[in-house]
């Protein structure tokens, strides 16, 4: 009866094995992303002011091509940039035969959306806080399903020009535009 049992066990030990074999950390380059400074891409909204030109400072969204549309100097690339690049870029064009030395800030004023999906309440698209972890994304959404496997969710992320797939835990920073996946559990 002993070793029937341990057979039992073995046997059952086994079959989970696949399941733990499945689990594939996140790559370095999707830990990578959480240290750089914050890339620019369509959805963003960026606060530009010029001082001493009221009728230049304003919000400015990043279009779907990831151009910022700004007057008298036109499209300014924004996607895959900084704020502060795109700031060094709107001040050079506006030297460039507009005004004499634009002093120029350009900062986020709303990022760019996150996605939820999976088990949870209300998957969809939510707006990006900073600071925001998967738990906090998780509670925006509604909370877990009753089915939701709560120990780690599937986070895609954009970085480096790459999209990255890997696992997260509760405390784990999501990043703007990223999608969160909430995984069904097995028991």
């Amino acid at each position: 009866m002993k070793h029937l049992r341990l057979a039992i066990l073995a046997v059952s030990a086994l079959t989970l094995l696949p399941a733990c074999a499945s689990y594939q950390p996140a790559p370095d380059a999707f830990h990578r992303s959480l240290a750089q400074p914050y890339r620019l891409d369509s959805g963003d909204r960026l606060k530009v002011t010029v001082f001493g030109e009221e009728g230049l400072t304003n919000a400015y969204n990043v279009d779907k091509a990831g151009f910022l549309a700004f007057p008298l100097v036109g499209e300014v690339p924004a996607r895959g940039r900084t704020p502060d690049q795109v700031q060094e870029e709107i001040t050079e064009r506006l030297a460039d035969g507009y005004l004499n030395k634009p002093d120029v800030t350009v900062e986020v004023d709303q990022y760019r959306p996150f996605f939820i999906m999976g088990e949870v309440a209300n998957g969809g698209q939510y707006q990006y806080v900073p600071g925001m972890t998967v738990q906090n994304a998780v509670a925006v959404a509604g909370g877990f399903s009753p089915r939701a496997e709560q120990g780690t969710v599937d986070v895609t992320r954009k970085s480096g020009g790459q999209v990255t797939t890997g696992r997260a835990l509760p405390s784990d920073p999501v990043m703007p535009g990223d999608t969160v996946y909430v995984r069904e559990r097995w028991f």
